[in-house]
């Protein structure tokens, strides 16, 4: 929400989002519910122009400009190689604690994550599933497609019991400035309403 009104273009927000990670950190409870469950977040960033994800491991986190296709996030670490802007300390951090020799390649997702990245766009999760349906649309996904993805159960895209999806939102952001951005958001927890 600070990169929202901090902001006027995808990497300011970016850079409003790394910026308050560094001076606050993140944490507190993602239920509503007494039991203690935490994770760090993921985020989409976009613009008329351009759109970035964000990963973060504790105060530490990597970017990614997305140059085309599709892209999405889902409770896990999906930057791999392609990092275009990232933590100053972030692979000496990685290395001081023995995930990475310094020599490989850094792969974000494989170093500050538990799950086996190679596996992430095969095996069945929220990842692998959303990956599928956004591919199985790739340039032609209109609102209504996204809707679709978004209300989709048997994926886990739109969580039930414990784990709630709690609300969705499609925008639309064409490149011409003079057309207007359109936001729909769902009225209720479950986006299939």
């Amino acid at each position: 929400r600070l990169g929202l009104e901090r902001a006027d273009t995808a990497e300011k927000a970016l850079t409003v989002i790394v910026d308050l990670l560094e001076k606050f950190g993140q944490g507190g409870n993602c239920m509503e519910s007494h039991m203690a469950f935490t994770y760090y977040n993921s985020f989409l960033i976009a613009d008329r122009k351009e759109a970035w994800v964000l990963e973060t491991s504790g105060k530490y986190w990597a970017a990614e400009k997305v140059e085309g296709g599709v892209r999405n996030i889902s409770n896990q670490l999906s930057i791999t190689t392609k990092i275009d802007r990232e933590h100053p300390a972030l692979r000496e951090y990685a290395k001081s604690k023995g995930w990475w020799d310094g020599e490989k390649e850094f792969d974000f997702a494989a170093t500050y994550s538990y799950v086996n990245t190679a596996r992430m766009t095969t095996s069945r999760g929220r990842y692998c599933e959303g990956y599928k349906l956004l591919n199985k649309h790739k340039g032609s996904i209109t609102s209504e497609i996204m809707m679709e993805i978004l209300r989709d159960k048997e994926s886990g895209i739109n969580m039930e019991g414990g784990f709630m999806t709690t609300g969705s939102m499609v925008s639309v952001l064409p490149q011409q400035p003079n057309l207007p951005c359109i936001h729909f958001f769902t009225g209720t927890p479950d986006p299939a309403r």
